[in-house]
């Protein structure tokens, strides 16, 4: 049975303009009682749009594809985290697959159940609180010092979306909230949190937005590849324990991307098109330490359903097929699109949407993946299904 990947997926679709996508909503009951994420640009949904800083996608061609338009997010349509929420019947850039040949690529999509999105934190209400919340944030990382350079000023940012930062902001907000709203009781509430589903997508800016970064970050100075990549891993090992003792149980960790294939990348190493060797060996040398740590977690606390979520090998070509590593939209220097620009008109064919964040076909394989493994090296020791089914 062939798998879906991102080459074969490229070769085969037969795309109409995004904008004239119906999407049919089948309501259901959720498969979890709500779902809380936690990362960077890859799953802001809007989180940025109040901060002063750099990272922020709350201007066109950036939602160009979504249903409510521009949003925050850093796509042209949906994330990742989006294409994990709901059941929907899809008419979209996936209907023209030949199911035949590639029958794990008919994707159907949200798949939790959810009626809607999550919201972001930025804008949660009381009445959103129980069914989860977003806490993405372009620029966020494992180490608090990652990304101050997109903030001013820099303390603003560690308030608001590092990591540790973030899973407190969950402890004091979203938890209380909750209780105050469903229940009564604290045990009750934490009993209600174990059920939810945890997303966590960090450590890209660690790399992209520091260790990358020599001359504003001297964290490349101090480590080596290999010991950066301990350093991080030790910290964020520390860090997915914490957010286990604020109530998580259910957890899906991504892996690190292919961010030496980023157009941004490969525009500043100037290696005409092909990915930086040389930053994705590093990378490796983080992903590679996180599955260990999701076994450690699950080892040592009984009931922690912790899974790593390899993303890199879910958007790694196969078959032989070179993916062209060039943006959709016109960039800027710092790889985000240039405000009111008019993007390429074929996105479904486009694995990149600006310099550094995929394009929603792109963030449609990754979720579907992410859902339900085509591999073994998708998803260990669980995929999202079988982790909401838990």
């Amino acid at each position: 049975m062939a798998a879906c990947n991102l080459s074969l997926l490229y070769n085969t679709l037969v795309i109409v303009v995004l904008m004239q996508f119906q999407i049919f909503v089948v309501v259901s009951q959720p498969q979890v009682p709500c779902y809380f994420i936690f990362g960077d640009s890859l799953v802001d949904n809007g989180n940025n749009n109040r901060l002063v800083t750099m990272a922020k996608a709350n201007y066109p061609p950036y939602g160009i594809d979504f249903p409510q338009g521009v949003t925050g997010r850093f796509t042209n349509g949906r994330t990742i985290a989006d294409f994990l929420v709901f059941h929907s019947k899809r008419t979209d850039q996936i209907n023209n697959i030949d199911a035949n040949k590639f029958p794990n690529c008919t994707i159907s999509g949200q798949e939790l159940g959810f009626s809607r999105f999550i919201p972001s934190f930025a804008t949660a209400t009381n009445k959103d609180i129980s069914i989860g919340v977003n806490y993405g944030s372009g620029g966020a990382g494992i180490r608090d010092e990652t990304g101050s350079n997109l903030v001013m000023p820099a303390r603003e940012k560690l308030k608001h979306v590092a990591f540790f930062s973030s899973s407190k902001y969950h402890e004091k907000h979203a938890k209380l909230r909750i209780a105050n709203k469903k229940f009564s009781n604290k045990t009750f509430t934490n009993e209600y949190v174990k059920k939810c589903i945890y997303l966590v997508n960090m450590g890209s800016n660690d790399y992209i937005n520091n260790y990358l970064m020599p001359e504003k970050f001297p964290t490349s100075r101090i480590y080596t590849p290999d010991q950066y990549a301990a350093v991080l891993a030790k910290q964020f090992s520390q860090q997915l324990t914490t957010l286990y003792k604020l109530g998580a149980r259910k957890v899906a960790v991504n892996g690190v991307g292919l961010i030496g294939c980023a157009p941004a990348e490969i525009a500043r190493f100037g290696t005409n098109g092909t990915c930086v060797d040389s930053i994705n060996n590093a990378v490796k040398l983080f992903n590679d330490r996180l599955k260990p740590i999701v076994d450690n977690i699950n080892n040592n606390f009984s009931d922690a359903r912790f899974t790593y979520i390899n993303i890199t090998s879910i958007s790694t070509p196969q078959g032989g097929v070179a993916l062209p590593n060039v943006p959709c939209c016109q960039v800027r220097s710092d790889g985000q699109c240039i405000p009111n620009s008019t993007p390429c008109t074929n996105r479904g064919f486009f694995i990149w949407f600006d310099g550094f964040h995929p394009t929603e076909v792109a963030n449609t394989v990754l979720a579907t993946r992410s859902y339900t493994a085509q591999s073994p090296n998708d998803a260990s020791p669980f995929d999202i299904s079988q982790l909401a089914a838990l």
